[in-house]
């Protein structure tokens, strides 16, 4: 049994400001450095604190226009300013090629999942496989004591262990796309960034003589060039994109299509088809090469169908305890959660307190509490009704 008086206070257990019971500078921390703003202020942050700081940026695509896109990451010119910030800041950097396993476990599966009908989330996929599977071995492999990234999110220190919470700033909170995270990869992780506003990220940029201070962030899928993402699926799955009917709900063929991946659920406008009533994509048949339209209420949905579901709440000893729990849940990244309950039973399923509009599968369900700002996990949307 501990000796009481001689055990340290709780306030002397965490020495540093990562949550680390020893001092900075025996603390090795990797820094993964996608070249922007972000992440070149929290590896320069916790080198001026004195840690250990070794950066890290993993070249995942080379696609031609998409090396200088701006606002991407991860090629050409990001690598180079990730460079840039380590030899500034006096600390080592390596840049190592994941190009083949980005595109196995990322690109390949966004082309599958438009082609199949739905759509997907190519940055969730990314950090659920790249970034905080194989880079944290790599980071592991390298002796360090975490992993730290610039993303908008808060890792607070709960009476389970480690919870991921919404960012201070609402309006970059980055949580929807993190909720695939693990308990074993939260005990790793680090946010530096969870608790600050953006303008202070990029007045700490200047204040640190980072020459991407005002580099503009990532915007859109990273490896996809001007947006245009049917092009990328051409290329990965030639010959796959077919044309096919545009159908109304009722059964009238209203005209054709040259691909359901050019639509999405929701979508009102370049339906291609005249009529005198607004009409919306209510559902893509991609088995039947259908684009199934229908007027603004068929949207709602009151069900959504969940797979590959992540946990991260309290522990439970089994899932039904579940069944029936009050959340709230975002369904698309650019919304605030709303109210719903847990379904269990056959399967994870969320019923929503009043329909939702555009719930389309292949984008994600992230749970949250709905007295806190933790995030209770999340999962695939499969299916709605």
């Amino acid at each position: 049994m501990t000796d009481l008086l001689t055990a340290p206070p709780p306030a002397a257990r965490t020495l540093n400001s990562l949550g680390l019971a020893k001092p900075p500078s025996e603390t090795r921390v990797v820094a993964a450095m996608s070249g922007g703003v972000d992440s070149s202020v929290v590896a320069a942050m916790l080198k001026r604190e004195g840690y250990d700081v070794v950066g890290v940026t993993l070249q995942l695509y080379d696609h031609g226009a998409a090396v200088n896109k701006p606002g991407a990451c991860c090629a050409g010119q990001d690598i180079h300013d990730a460079r840039r910030v380590a030899d500034a800041c006096g600390f080592p950097h390596y840049v190592l090629d994941y190009e083949s396993r980005f595109r196995s476990a990322v690109m390949e599966d966004f082309a599958d999942t438009y082609l199949a009908g739905a759509t997907p989330i190519p940055c969730v996929r990314c950090n659920q496989t790249v970034k905080f599977k194989d880079l944290k071995r790599v980071a592991e492999e390298l002796g360090a004591d975490c992993l730290v990234t610039g993303h908008y999110v808060q890792r607070i220190d709960g009476a389970e262990g480690p919870e991921l919470h919404r960012a201070a700033d609402a309006g970059k909170d980055q949580t929807y796309f993190l909720f695939a995270t693990t308990r074993e990869q939260l005990r790793y992780l680090r946010f530096p960034l969870g608790g600050l506003p953006k303008s202070e990220t990029r007045a700490l940029a200047n204040e640190l003589g980072l020459r991407v201070a005002e580099k503009p962030d990532s915007q859109d899928i990273c490896f996809v060039p001007n947006g245009k993402y049917q092009a990328v699926v051409e290329k990965l799955r030639p010959g796959a994109i077919e044309p096919g009917e545009v159908v109304h709900i009722d059964g009238r063929v209203m005209g054709r299509h040259d691909g359901v991946i050019n639509f999405t659920v929701g979508q009102r406008r370049g339906l291609g088809i005249a009529t005198g009533e607004p009409l919306f994509v209510v559902k893509l048949d991609a088995a039947n090469k259908r684009v199934i339209v229908g007027p603004r209420e068929a949207l709602g949905v009151s069900r959504i169908a969940l797979k590959e579901v992540n946990w991260i709440g309290d522990p439970v000893a089994s899932e039904d305890e579940l069944d029936g729990r009050d959340i709230l849940v975002r369904v698309r990244s650019t919304r605030p959660p709303v109210p719903a309950k847990l379904s269990i039973g056959a399967g994870w399923s969320i019923l929503l307190d009043a329909p939702e509009e555009g719930v389309a599968p292949g984008q994600a369900a992230v749970f949250y509490d709905p007295h806190s700002t933790r995030v209770l996990g999340g999962g695939w949307i499969m299916a709605t009704e």
